[in-house]
């Protein structure tokens, strides 16, 4: 979008042209880098949070609920303000939070549009003025402020409860709009898809097609000596294999061991319900932004690093170096730390479909615990596995702020290189690994696509 949007974009370009207008002082024209743009993207990025649950919630209601409201002479539009959105408000709230919580996390997009947050303020205070002391102290700020919110949403539910009797009755009858308004809604549906996925994946394949054009015009050798932008372009194609290696080794080595921890904690769960405040406490990380895990995590093990290797100079007279900090094991467990809830709740809902009738059969045939979720539960739960796999797959692979702080040294992923050479505003060379991420990210969306069509037919 700031591509398409700046002053150099073709829009603007397309206005001055058609109006005679010379320079920006002529007319007034959006700032896409400020905040407002940032927000604009972020809603594109993260609506589905949001409409995703609030789908789930309004389909599983029953149209008793309506009829009853109707009879009592609602209209259609006073029967959803006073009746469905109340009782979707568990949904909402929870996309709500997701979508809050992703907002604070993000760092790639709030420092290319210069918009400064806690995020980025953290990072250029531990990276930019190497003062871990202050950077560490607005990761707790952010985190207490987290913690507020969260609060704030419980005090303000008070007492309410939102029951209904999901099973009983039929769903709500769908209406069949015709005309203007079957067009109209056509519309509407159709903005957030061409605004959030294909406008900027065809600006991205334009863009990577101009970046391929400028790399074979430079190696057709069109002059006796290469030009500056023969060196910059063909530099970042070169290492994109290695990137692409870095990241989907990251991103399945996390994601294998977040499972194999969520299928632990869930069967612990299963069988002392008591320790749920365990798995609870695992799982909190999702809900704070990967920056301050970054911190979190970085700070203690650099004082173990300090540690160990003050022991060793004093003891052997040897230097250990760096142990853990800035290490593919620190990193991966800042990835754990940040996405243990995302597999825990594909597996946690997996398992709890699985009727206890079955534990109770198993062990009657000598069975033990181990055997049983050997022989009968992991069978059962394959495609709640599958889902989480590829839920932290994806999330460890566009993961940003995370990977820039604990990463080794010169220890590049995909979305690193699109954030560094999109801060360049080499934009056409970061087209291809963007799209690389696009590539792997509708995983998820055809899968969750595929699920709704088929709850849809039953």
């Amino acid at each position: 979008y700031t591509n398409l949007l700046d002053y150099s974009g073709p829009i603007q370009t397309l206005l001055r042209k058609g109006f005679g207008w010379q320079s920006a002082q002529d007319y007034w024209f959006p700032n896409v880098r400020s905040i407002g743009g940032a927000i604009v993207m972020l809603t594109l990025v993260l609506y589905p949070y949001v409409y995703l649950l609030a789908r789930s919630a309004f389909l599983t209601q029953s149209s008793r609920l309506l009829e009853a409201s109707q009879n009592l002479g609602c209209s259609p539009w006073q029967s959803f303000w006073r009746v469905a959105l109340p009782l979707a408000r568990p949904a909402v709230v929870a996309g709500l939070s997701l979508a809050l919580m992703e907002t604070l996390n993000d760092f790639g997009t709030v420092e290319f549009f210069s918009v400064p947050t806690f995020t980025t303020g953290i990072y250029r205070t531990w990276f930019g003025m190497g003062e871990r002391l202050a950077a560490s102290q607005l990761a707790v700020l952010l985190l207490l402020f987290i913690f507020g919110l969260i609060a704030l949403e419980r005090v303000s539910r008070q007492q309410q409860r939102y029951y209904q009797n999901a099973g009983q009755g039929r769903s709500m009858s769908r209406y069949v709009l015709g005309g203007v308004r079957s067009i109209s809604a056509i519309v509407v549906c159709s903005v957030p898809i061409i605004l959030g996925f294909l406008l900027p994946v065809g600006m991205l394949l334009q863009l990577m097609g101009i970046d391929s054009n400028a790399t074979a015009g430079d190696s057709r050798g069109d002059s006796d000596f290469p030009t500056a932008s023969s060196a910059i372009v063909s530099t970042p194609n070169d290492r994109f294999w290695e990137f692409a290696y870095h990241s989907f080794l990251l991103a399945a080595l996390t994601a294998a061991i977040a499972i194999l921890v969520s299928i632990i904690l869930a069967y612990a769960q299963r069988l002392r319900p008591a320790n749920r405040w365990m798995t609870q406490l695992a799982t909190l990380g999702y809900a704070v932004p990967g920056a301050v895990i970054a911190v979190g995590v970085l700070v203690p093990l650099g004082q173990f690093d300090n540690a160990v290797d003050a022991w060793s100079r004093s003891t052997f007279g040897v230097s250990t170096g760096l142990l853990l900090s800035g290490t593919i094991a620190a990193l991966v467990f800042a990835y754990l730390v940040r996405f243990l809830a995302v597999g825990f709740g594909a597996v946690e809902s997996s398992l709890d479909r699985i009727m206890p009738s079955l534990d109770d059969a198993a062990q009657s045939l000598g069975c033990g615990t181990v055997k049983t979720l050997q022989k009968i539960h992991l069978p059962l739960m394959r495609s709640g596995l599958v889902t989480g796999l590829i839920l932290v797959f994806v999330d460890v692979m566009k993961e940003l702020p995370t990977t820039l702080i604990v990463r080794p040294f010169n220890f590049d992923t995909l979305a690193i290189r699109v954030y560094n050479l999109a801060s360049d505003e080499r934009l056409a060379e970061a087209a291809a690994p963007a799209l690389a991420i696009i590539g792997v990210g509708l995983l998820p969306v055809v899968l969750l696509s595929w699920q709704m069509v088929k709850g849809d037919r039953k």
